[in-house]
């Protein structure tokens, strides 16, 4: 008998590199998987790390009829000569392309987790036309599956599918390598050199934001509470690319960025360990989430978290327990935040003693991954 054929899909290959990292080549061990998205340099790494076949289907991120006909044919035939059991998606795109192709192509099992939903912050005509979009990959899927508990509110609150919805563990689609994200990790030397390079002095308090700098992560508000603190021992530190295509910064964040002296701006980076040990809070002023891995990492850094009430941040963060959460898009509450978690040491203390430990306890990476091997292995029964 052969062995059971699963084949992962996302619409850029960044995801199955940074979202995914060590669960294909887990999974491997017990299924043959293949991983698919658009070719570039990640897909490759996936290939090489994960030790899983690869193939290349590019994909767009955004609405476009016409090529998405064609990634929807490209798929097809991909499955109708591989014959997977399984399916699985994890972005939009490629959850309604994946879940159509495979629904046309026999595959017996369709698998989507919806990570995050982009319609709830949208509205008019296109609101209606992305959740259009999901209920139709609802229905050609035959499982579905929320990262989070939020995520599951909100599929049910807009009726997007009556299928059942089952969270996997604590939520996450990988859960925390909690060995690769801890404080000792990074050595002490290196956070010295870092400090100095970056010009940031011994007694200053550094918060922490990593992700892309875009509108829709709170960079405008984040960037305008930070410019209203009245302390000049503080430092905000960004970590991530600025993007300025899709939802751009305004051009007085930008400014500010450029002009405040006590913002550093680093860019992207692969490995972020070291940024999050010379911090000493992560700021996280995000407008929607599935399941935040930033979130997970700072913890298990040992950080205390400043993050906005929605999906995913608010199942990670317990307010006054680990972290702090406040209204999204809300500068007054972030700026309030942000001087308590300055000014008030015991409280901040205490947060940062509970940070890792409350990660371990429900994220770690291999309750994740045995969860999902469990579901496949049910699936197939």
């Amino acid at each position: 008998m052969r062995q059971y054929k699963i084949i992962r899909t996302s619409t850029v290959a960044m995801s199955l590199d940074f979202l995914l990292k060590g669960q294909l080549e887990f999974l491997n061990q017990y299924f043959e998987v293949i991983a698919v998205s658009g070719e570039d340099k990640h897909l490759k790494t996936v290939a090489k790390r994960e030790k899983v076949k690869t193939a290349s289907v590019p994909m767009q991120r955004n609405i476009s009829p016409l090529k998405d006909l064609v990634s929807l044919w490209r798929l097809y035939w991909l499955f109708k000569r591989e014959k997977p059991e399984i399916v699985h998606s994890i972005t939009p795109k490629a959850g309604l392309l994946s879940m159509l192709a495979g629904k046309l192509a026999g595959v017996p099992i369709r698998i989507h987790t919806f990570t995050g939903l982009i319609f709830p912050s949208k509205t008019g005509f296109l609101q209606q036309l992305l959740i259009f979009m999901d209920r139709l990959l609802c229905a050609c899927a035959t499982h579905i599956y929320p990262e989070g508990q939020g995520v599951k509110k909100d599929l049910l609150h807009y009726k997007i599918t009556s299928k059942p919805l089952k969270v996997i563990a604590n939520g996450n689609v990988n859960g925390i390598d909690t060995t690769y994200f801890a404080k000792e990790k990074v050595a002490f030397q290196e956070q010295a050199c870092l400090k100095k390079e970056l010009g940031i002095g011994e007694n200053d308090f550094v918060f922490v934001f990593v992700g892309r700098l875009v509108g829709d992560k709170g960079i405008n508000e984040l960037v305008v509470a930070f410019s209203q603190l009245t302390t000049h021992n503080s430092q905000l530190l960004l970590v991530g690319p600025l993007e300025s295509d899709l939802d751009p910064l305004h051009s007085e964040t930008l400014k500010e960025i450029k002009n405040n002296t006590n913002i550093i701006s680093v860019g992207f980076k692969n490995d972020v360990r070291l940024y999050y040990g010379i911090s000493d809070c992560l700021v996280f002023p995000s407008y929607r989430e599935g399941f935040p891995n930033v979130v997970l990492q700072a913890g298990a850094m040992g950080l205390p978290a400043i993050v906005t009430d929605i999906n995913g941040s608010n199942e990670i963060i317990v307010h006054g327990k680990n972290g702090i959460i406040i209204p999204s898009q809300n500068t007054i509450a972030l700026r309030e935040a942000m001087l308590k978690m300055m000014i008030e040491k015991a409280f901040y203390n205490e947060l940062q003693q509970n940070a890792r430990k409350m990660i371990v306890s429900r994220y770690e990476q291999k309750v994740v991954w045995e969860a999902i091997l469990e579901e496949y292995t049910d699936l197939n029964k």
